[in-house]
């Protein structure tokens, strides 16, 4: 039986699948296509709420104080050399890959900075410190955001979902101005496009 999209915990039949692969740096060539399951589709427009955040630079951030335009992809986890990810992780749309966005974001970053993005941020609901060791071996230029207590997942009602008892947010982009939501990447695949598709947004879409 496939994954689904609703609530729940998440089950994935892996009988027919190979080991676990622990390259998070590249992406199988049967990963499923996430689906739009329309749970982003309230979140354009929306003026966040002030839910301050730690980041992997070892300062709070609050999303909605920052002024200018800002880019968070949110990331369900990102996983370590050697360490497994949760079973019948491949098979979840939409799980694989958060490593290669966030190594692409790394890779864009200046490019970003041109089209006047002034913060960049990931964001997932690891701990910093976990967070902080992906954040030094990627040599991310930016900061990775923390919200393991699901303070601002539940107050604007990210989409998430449930694997091995934990709660990860499902992968999306959102674009940032002036402290509220103007556009959001839902659902995002490949994840090691989603860097390129902000970039070619921002061409279009320059800030006035």
């Amino acid at each position: 039986m496939r994954p689904g999209t609703g609530g729940g915990k998440i089950v994935a039949d892996t009988t027919a699948r190979e080991p676990a692969v622990t390259d998070w740096t590249t992406l199988p060539d049967d990963l499923p296509v996430p689906d739009d399951d329309g749970a982003a589709s309230h979140l354009p427009g929306l003026e966040l709420p002030i839910v301050r955040l730690m980041g992997t630079h070892g300062a709070l951030v609050d999303l909605s104080a920052l002024s200018g335009r800002a880019v968070v992809y949110c990331y369900p986890r990102t996983g370590q050399p050697g360490q497994p990810n949760p079973e019948g992780w491949d098979d979840i749309p939409g799980a694989r890959g958060c490593t290669p966005q966030s190594c692409a974001f790394r890779d864009h970053h200046e490019e970003l900075t041109r089209h006047g993005v002034k913060h960049v941020f990931g964001l997932s609901t690891q701990e910093t410190e976990y967070q902080r060791e992906v954040a030094e071996r990627l040599n991310l230029p930016f900061p990775l955001l923390s919200d393991h207590r699901l303070e601002l997942a539940r107050t604007v009602k990210l989409p998430t979902f449930r694997v091995d008892d934990l709660t990860l947010l499902k992968r999306m982009t959102l674009i940032i101005e002036d402290g509220a939501i103007s556009h959001v990447f839902y659902p995002v695949f490949p994840p090691h496009e989603s860097a390129r598709q902000v970039t070619d947004f921002l061409k279009v879409h320059r800030r006035a």
